[in-house]
């Protein structure tokens, strides 16, 4: 498999020029191109005849903050031809768009949803960026490092109202002394009678 791998990489470098940096880890190839080659480089990727990486698994995100370029965006495609997969990689700030490709992928419209959703990332071409995993009337994007623990509102559903209601997250925590003891201490337990002998 390693084999293939490495000439999977040769063969991208010499045909994909737009290609900044590539790496094979856990012999997976991950290579990583600029915002504006995304597309292009998903389209040489996907309709290359040696390739035919023609399925997108899915696009993520994670969220560094304290890096110049916050954002790791990472598509992972499959060619089943080939039995390979492989991880693309860019890297943005807050306020940059990403061209989408759900014109290239049609799953893409989903992936593209739940990054926005999660992170705050727009997607230029996308014109379904609507919340896919929380409430419309939620604030923020959960999984940016900067959105807090506890979120800014909380909900339950109300059985006499028979809807969703929402109020502003009250956390009263009261100091508890905890003695950090075994509860079995002290106890003997069935076996331990073993032990002595």
């Amino acid at each position: 498999m390693n084999k293939d791998i490495n000439k999977l990489s040769t063969y991208i470098l010499e045909k994909c020029k737009n290609v900044t940096n590539h790496e094979i880890l856990n012999n997976e190839l991950t290579i990583t191109t600029r915002i504006s080659c995304i597309y292009k480089l998903l389209e040489d990727l996907k309709t290359l005849n040696n390739l035919n990486f023609n399925m997108l698994l899915d696009i993520t995100a994670v969220d560094y903050p304290q890096r110049a370029k916050r954002f790791e965006i990472i598509y992972n495609l499959l060619s089943l031809k080939n039995h390979l997969r492989i991880r693309i990689k860019i890297f943005v700030n807050d306020n940059e768009i990403i061209p989408s490709i759900s014109k290239l992928f049609k799953s893409a419209n989903w992936y593209e949803r739940e990054v926005w959703d999660m992170y705050g990332i727009s997607f230029k071409g996308n014109n379904d960026l609507r919340r896919i995993l929380t409430d419309y009337g939620f604030e923020g994007h959960p999984l940016r490092k900067d959105f807090p623990l506890t979120g800014f509102v909380e909900l339950r559903y109300d059985e006499n109202k028979k809807k969703v209601s929402y109020s502003k997250v009250k956390l009263t925590q009261d100091y508890r002394n905890f003695d950090f003891l075994s509860p079995w201490e002290g106890s003997t337990l069935p076996g331990d009678e073993k032990a002595d002998s």
